[in-house]
């Protein structure tokens, strides 16, 4: 979606200087995120993307490895406690501050609720990039994108583990 590409660009990470969301790799802290919704539904006419959610790959990585990662590699990170791409979204640096997200709703499977919508949509971010060696795993729709995804990744120095995970999806 463009206009959210544009907007994150334009929108600060209030725990950074100079730093912009679009500058940063996005995570969330769950899987059948409401981005995924959108992308199953395929109807919002801003969504370019019309390819539905089964070849869609979902990358795991364990959060306190990132973090540790980050501190030795001096590389920015931040979350935020509901969609980063909103203008009234709060970033934190500091994983003591984890206790201000929601995660009773961000780990909701029924999020019609506004609050429950706006928290389940918290972000991690990374810096500009994310290695791959700290991926750990890979949930995939079906065993087609298995297939895929084990093929691409056969001749990585990095494997990570690659897990048919259907509940991950709508």
């Amino acid at each position: 979606m463009g206009a959210i590409k544009a907007r994150r660009l334009k929108l600060p990470v209030g725990c950074y200087a100079n730093a912009m969301v679009g500058d940063f790799v996005p995570f969330y802290f769950c899987p059948r995120s409401v981005m995924l919704y959108v992308i199953h539904c395929a109807n919002s006419p801003e969504l370019a993307y019309k390819g539905g959610q089964k070849p869609i790959v979902h990358l795991e990585a364990d959060l306190h490895e990132v973090v540790q990662w980050a501190a030795v590699h001096s590389h920015s990170w931040a979350f935020s406690g509901s969609n980063a791409g909103a203008v009234y979204a709060q970033f934190w640096n500091n994983l003591t501050q984890l206790d201000q997200l929601n995660w009773h709703h961000i780990a909701a499977k029924q999020w019609a609720q506004a609050d429950v919508k706006e928290a389940k949509q918290a972000e991690f971010l990374m810096y500009h990039h994310f290695p791959w060696h700290l991926v750990e795993r890979i949930g995939v729709h079906s065993l087609a994108t298995f297939n895929a995804v084990t093929n691409t990744i056969s001749q990585a120095t990095h494997q990570p583990t690659v897990q048919i995970l259907p509940a991950w999806y709508y």
